[in-house]
């Protein structure tokens, strides 16, 4: 068998290839009679507007724009303008991106084509406050849905109500036109209505339901958007309606594919994969010590060993309303950090975690690596693994071990990768 960490990257270098900008293919519309315009948004906004653009017939009309964040471009695209935005707080780059894509979608007539590229990040990038709001008080909503622990669901429920633009409003802007809408799935369930906070899909949440999920997770938001939340402009279209009567949509790379891929390589390396969910939620450390029971009971009672245990979907780091001034580390160190803890140096379980963005929380690592050594040289560093948990500060402890994974930009998103190796 390969050495056990190597193994772990390889399961995921396999899992980011899967849901790459070339599934897109497959799924790509004719050119119609008229324009086609392309709004891409996203971690792969670029890689895929830049697949359209090399296949797109020279004589067809194709313009548009691929919205991605700071450092996630490709390069120049023929006929199509990159636009880079922060993420995840929205910035006046993401606002006057998303200014231009209404403009233009309003133009559009019944023989033209909207073709909307979603993947994950969108919902920051695709940024138009509803009349009446302010970038300013759409920045406070993200930062505060951030700290809180919301899933994201909830998340992308409140952002539909305060937005110009998402929660079907782009379709609005475009209709007559035609709307084919492929998207890469980093929503647990693959809900198109959610990812990218569905621009050109109906929603069938309301703004009582947004207005709520700021009172359930006691969030104090500026004054105009509870006043905004309450009134009747603030609804999205539902379905049902005519607008979306020549919209279609599919998924062109969901957290499943991922999760296959990774269990194939893992299959030809002569490891039995587990693949336990890719749709998993729920606070890091409390999934953490989930897996590790998990994973100590197959180290313990298994006969198809070496195995590996993989998952997907979301969780969550839930913040204090003061942090420590130590904090640092997304939700995937996080986890690999209570993991460790749970398994108690355990001599057969070695672990990953990454999130398949390249993107761990803020920070510039995708996530990182455990062994059975890891609380032994934490220790042996100084670092107390518990007092990093509680200071949710575990880029800190695998920064000082070198068991940080950078990979840049995947330009990709289908959620959180796991692995866990029992040899």
């Amino acid at each position: 068998m390969m050495e056990p960490t190597s193994l772990l990257r390889a399961l995921f270098d396999a899992a980011v290839a899967a849901a790459s900008g070339e599934r897109l293919l497959p799924f790509l519309p004719a050119p119609p009679r008229g324009r086609t315009l392309v709004v891409a948004a996203g971690k792969a906004a670029a890689a895929m507007a830049q697949v359209v653009a090399q296949t797109w017939p020279a004589e067809a009309s194709l313009s548009g724009f691929a919205v991605t964040p700071y450092g996630h471009g490709v390069g120049a695209i023929p006929r199509i303008a990159t636009i880079e935005a922060a993420h995840p707080v929205p910035d006046q780059a993401g606002l006057d991106a998303g200014a231009q894509i209404l403009a233009q979608a309003r133009l559009l007539g019944a023989d033209d084509l909207l073709l909307c590229l979603m993947s994950g990040g969108a919902s920051s990038l695709l940024t138009v406050p509803a009349a009446g709001l302010s970038l300013s008080d759409k920045q406070a909503i993200n930062r505060g849905l951030l700290r809180s622990g919301a899933d994201i669901r909830t998340m992308n429920v409140v952002r539909k109500h305060l937005s110009a633009i998402k929660g079907g409003r782009l379709a609005a802007a475009a209709a007559p036109a035609r709307i084919v809408t492929l998207a890469i799935s980093d929503i647990p369930g693959d809900d198109l209505a959610v990812i990218g906070s569905g621009p050109t899909c109906p929603d069938p949440s309301t703004s009582a339901e947004a207005l709520a999920a700021l009172v359930r997770y006691q969030f104090s938001a500026p004054a105009g958007v509870m006043a905004h939340l309450t009134s009747p402009s603030a609804e999205t279209p539902k379905p049902g309606d005519p607008i979306f009567a020549g919209s279609h949509a599919d998924l062109v790379a969901t957290p499943a594919d991922a999760l296959k891929a990774a269990a194939a390589l893992a299959r030809s390396m002569g490891v039995v994969p587990i693949i336990l969910g890719d749709a998993i939620e729920g606070e890091a450390a409390a999934i953490a010590r989930q897996m590790a029971a998990q994973a100590l009971d197959y180290a313990r009672s298994s006969a198809e060993r070496p195995c590996v245990l993989l998952s997907g979907g979301e969780t969550t780091v839930t913040l204090p309303a003061e942090p420590s001034p130590n904090a640092r580390g997304g939700r995937n160190s996080e986890f690999l950090l209570a993991l460790a803890i749970a398994l108690g140096g355990d001599p057969r379980v070695y672990a990953l975690a990454c999130d398949t963005d390249g993107i761990d929380g803020s920070e510039n690592n995708a996530g990182a690596v455990i062994t059975p050594s890891s609380l032994v040289r934490l220790a042996a560093q100084g670092l107390q693994p518990e007092a990093l948990l509680a200071a949710h500060a575990s880029y800190t402890g695998f920064d000082a071990l070198g068991d940080l994974i950078v990979t840049g930009p995947t330009r990709t998103n289908v959620n959180d990768f796991r692995a866990i190796l029992i040899v």
